[in-house]
């Protein structure tokens, strides 16, 4: 990626190096200090060409190469903010889906003031550890409630155990919660199978699961919130919105509990 950006400077140099080239092409051309350590700049009166402009700016650059590491970070910055405002567009476009969609379990205070969503996969190392944040995060804030959104990414393991998953959450929603817990919280890989069992033990009549499991309306579920994922860039689990902001990866009960913070004063000063 690095290497990527560099490139990607390197020929925006140029490109505007070329530019210069042809504003100044049969105008004189001053000469260059000697403390620059470029190419000889083409007699005056003569034109620059390609070749001139492309030697100049090479020898430029190995002199100065941190110029390159100046123009990487300022793209970056670019893209950053780029992505932060497309990101509250699409949290402003798509609020019912993200914080109150019927389909995603809730954590903590189903009526509480203020929403954390956590997209999330049972398969997830980071997931699993990330779910002692959660568990702090609700029993320091009563007012949170917390979304949890069947986000399975890795592949048909996950994909099946969300399946069970979302089946369990319309039969026992008050139960979900446990669910939850007790299937990213355990040992090994979560599959069907292992999904069913926890269901099971929680006081799920096989049979009824089984069949819920069937509703062709999970798969459309998921299809909408990896489509909804897409349009906030995010890729990985666990990822959250909170407030206006996207945070990516498991960054921390600290990190989640500044943004919650920020999410009400935020609040408090719109009236949301």
């Amino acid at each position: 990626m690095t290497r990527a950006i560099l490139l990607g400077a390197a020929s925006a140099i140029v490109s505007v190096a070329m530019l210069a080239g042809g504003f100044i092409a049969g105008r004189p051309t001053p000469a260059l200090a000697t403390d620059m350590s470029v190419a000889a700049a083409p007699a005056r009166g003569e034109q620059l060409n390609r070749k001139d402009v492309e030697n100049i700016i090479r020898d430029y650059l190995l002199a100065n190469p941190e110029l390159l590491l100046e123009v990487q970070k300022a793209l970056d910055a670019k893209q950053k903010e780029e992505q932060r405002i497309t990101q509250l567009g699409v949290i402003k476009d798509n609020k019912d889906e993200i914080f109150t969609s019927a389909n995603d379990g809730i954590v903590g205070n189903p009526s509480g003031s203020i929403t954390m969503v956590e997209f999330f996969d049972y398969n997830c190392a980071f997931c699993k550890r990330a779910i002692e944040d959660m568990k702090a995060l609700t029993t320091a804030d009563p007012s949170l409630r917390f979304v949890l959104k069947e986000f399975p990414i890795l592949g048909p393991d996950s994909q099946k155990a969300s399946v069970v998953s979302m089946a369990f959450h319309k039969m026992m929603p008050e139960k979900y919660s446990e669910f939850h817990t007790e299937l990213l919280g355990g040992h090994g890989r979560a599959t069907e199978a292992q999904a069913i069992k926890v269901a099971v033990s929680l006081g799920a009549d096989e049979n009824k699961l089984r069949e819920e499991m069937k509703d062709p309306a999970i798969t459309k579920i998921f299809d909408e919130t990896y489509d909804l994922a897409n349009k906030l860039a995010i890729t990985g689990t666990p990822s959250y919105v909170v407030g206006n902001d996207v945070v990516f990866g498991a960054q921390g009960v600290d990190v989640l509990n500044q943004k919650l913070t920020e999410a009400k004063a935020a609040c408090a000063s719109t009236a949301c």
